[in-house]
């Protein structure tokens, strides 16, 4: 539009700078944190500059696929005897980046949101024995969700999907002396595992019936009846398999509150823009396939639907301000799903790309705000409103926006998903409209908790990511930290208006569009902004900022009363429905370790044991047998030997008759 076309090798580099960072960081400036900072700072802003440039090589195209060449990485032919044996067809695997209108708009946001918390870390993170670490870690997680972003083979996405999945393990236990933080790594990492068994064995699945990895190419053939619906329906449910997993819906939503255990600017980067968005992305990305199953929607918007109620009641009840956000991400993950599901997959992106901004801001203040007082217990906080006033200004910014109120950003792509809803699934509708008023609830609770009434004192940090917070007078965050915040703010505020449904383009959900396939594209639902539904959520939407203000700023009603009136169902939610306690006993303790520790009792007692025991005993018996010949006895070994001359004789004999 404004620049030449992009190369391809300038492409390239958007994926290469952040690995070029990581080995830098890794095996040359580890010894010189500030410098490590600045060279992924450096890596991450150069790949953020070049995906600008090329988005605006996209919108020339109207979405549509850059034209990039393909490299044979790997290829074993029907002669190998493993394929031959199996009786597969030919095995290629080719490496091409695909970069169309999806693609190009999850580079910007990507590498906007993860330049903006680097730059965030060298405040939050100073001091820290492990920063040079933090920041290759950082270079890792980033190139693998631009990798998985670019590529168009499916199986070349599940190598940087698992990629993805190894950064989050290193980030979430970055501060693996602590044992919660450890096993909140390797809770992530064994979770989202089980919905990446069945992305893998939907990737075979494709392959071995229409023998490519290529993902045009599989949709079109999905598109035109050249696969079986019955496979279509397979392959898409193992797909959301792995997207249910990475992006924590129900139910392997469980590791991601427990991520919370990582630095704050990591949970700003997986719940805004990287990992969780990667399974919404990846159905976006497969969604002409989706497309042709309405059993694999349906699985799709349902799901979404009761993860977005599920996870909105949890986050009205808990108190930490990081674990409300991250059940809000679960939340407004589902509340995309049944987008997807509806045939709006291009709203379910602009939820993404608008959530993406107000969530990051949203984690980011939460790390400011820990930075001040030591804690992320909203009962400890309170009155920081004096004390940090940009903190809790942009805060206030990205809660709007959350919450969909007019004219923020979560505004537009929130009531677009509730005018599908509307169309198609009265039920789907409902359920969204009771998640907005509980995310209008939760989000101003938090506020209301956190920054105003009187200061609590908060609480020394119980790790050494900010060595500098106190439990004295809070303070604003420093430079290199509110500058992020204040960046983050005008998306947040304004980034609705890129795909401003009142006006005929709609330019976001028009390069979306030309992402897919003709056929596709041409079967989307579409719908016009519905002004009675924008007033009814806004007013929900105020009804829920108006009960948390009633509650814990006016005082009008009291929490503790609340708690009595809903008793069981309050101690339900707070519990968080035992899903912690049913993965834990049922399935882990009994399903798994009782399981498995009686399937080796047996094996240890059965084989092994009886294996030695059996050794010994013919052991023993054979020496038996030699102690009878070895009785020191002349006459007794005259006799074994002439019984031996006699025994070979008559053996001859009838050797030499034949």
């Amino acid at each position: 539009m404004f620049l030449p076309a992009v190369p391809e090798g300038v492409v390239w580099a958007i994926l290469l700078l952040p690995i070029a960072s990581l080995l830098v960081v890794s095996f040359i400036t580890k010894p010189y944190p500030k410098l490590s900072a600045y060279v992924t700072i450096a890596a991450i802003g150069g790949a953020f500059l070049l995906a600008i440039w090329t988005l605006d090589s996209v919108i020339d195209t109207d979405g549509h696929a850059l034209a990039f060449g393909s490299y044979r990485w790997l290829e074993i032919s029907t002669g190998n005897p493993v394929l031959r044996q199996l009786g597969g067809p030919n095995l290629s695997v080719d490496l091409a980046l695909r970069i169309d209108g999806l693609s190009a708009i999850m580079l910007v946001v990507v590498t906007s949101v993860s330049l903006l918390v680097q730059v965030y870390s060298q405040g939050y993170m100073y001091g820290d024995t492990g920063y040079s670490r933090y920041f290759a870690y950082m270079s890792l997680f980033t190139a693998a969700m631009l990798g998985l972003i670019m590529v168009d083979s499916i199986l070349m996405v599940y190598v940087f999907w698992e990629l993805v999945g190894l950064g989050s393990y290193l980030l979430i236990g970055f501060w693996f002396h602590k044992k919660s933080a450890a096993d909140a790594a390797k809770k992530a990492f064994l979770t989202t595992r089980l919905g990446d068994i069945g992305f893998l064995l939907a990737i075979l699945l494709i392959w071995s019936k229409t023998n490519t990895f290529n993902i045009p190419l599989i949709q079109e053939m999905a598109q035109h009846g050249q696969i079986t619906d019955a496979v279509l329906t397979l392959f898409a449910l193992g797909i959301f398999a792995g997207a249910v997993g990475k992006s924590a819906q129900f139910p392997l939503h469980v590791w991601l509150p427990d991520a919370m255990e990582g630095p704050t600017p990591v949970s700003a980067l997986i719940h805004a823009a990287t990992m969780v968005a990667a399974g919404v992305y990846l159905v976006a990305r497969m969604y002409p396939v989706f497309q042709v199953s309405d059993e694999a929607l349906k699985t799709v918007a349902y799901v979404g639907g009761f993860t977005a109620i599920f996870a909105a009641s949890i986050g009205i009840v808990v108190t930490d301000i990081k674990r409300v956000l991250a059940y809000s991400t679960i939340s407004q993950l589902g509340y995309m799903m049944p987008a997807l599901g509806l045939g709006a997959a291009t709203l379910a992106m602009c939820h993404l790309t608008t959530h993406a901004f107000f969530k990051a801001l949203l984690f980011l203040g939460s790390g400011s705000v820990n930075h001040a007082t030591g804690t992320f217990d909203m009962r400890k906080m309170g009155g920081l409103k004096k004390y940090m006033p940009i903190t809790y200004a942009t805060y206030v910014v990205g809660s709007l926006s959350l919450a969909g109120i007019v004219p923020f950003a979560g505004f537009w792509s929130k009531d677009e998903i509730l005018g599908a809803a509307w169309n198609d699934d009265k039920i789907l509708w409902a359920v969204a409209m009771a998640v907005v008023f509980m995310t209008a609830f939760y989000s101003f609770r938090a506020i209301f908790l956190t920054f105003h009434g009187d200061y609590k004192g908060g609480e020394p940090p119980e790790h050494g990511a900010a060595p500098d917070a106190h439990a004295g007078k809070p303070h604003e965050s420093p430079l290199v930290m509110v500058l992020p915040l204040l960046i983050l703010a005008v998306p947040a505020t304004l980034a609705g208006f890129v795909n401003y449904p009142m006006h005929s383009t709609e330019a976001l959900a028009h390069l979306l569009e030309g992402a897919l396939p003709e056929s596709s594209a041409a079967a989307l639902h579409h719908q016009s902004f519905n002004w009675g539904i924008a007033i009814s959520s806004s007013a929900l939407a105020f009804a829920g900022i108006g009960l948390a203000y009633a509650v814990y700023q006016a005082n009008a009603i009291s929490a503790e009363s609340l708690q009595k009136v809903w008793g069981p169902v309050h101690t339900l939610v707070a519990r968080k429905y035992y899903m912690d306690e049913l993965y834990e006993n049922l399935i882990v303790k009994e399903g798994l370790y009782n399981f498995t520790t009686r399937i080796g009792q047996w094996i240890d007692t059965n084989i092994i044991d009886g294996a030695v025991n059996g050794a010994a005993t013919v052991a023993r018996r054979t020496g038996d047998g030699l102690r009878w010949v070895q009785s020191g006895s002349v006459q007794a070994y005259g006799t074994v030997g002439f019984a031996g001359l006699v025994a070979a004789s008559f053996l001859m004999l009838v050797l030499l008759e034949r």
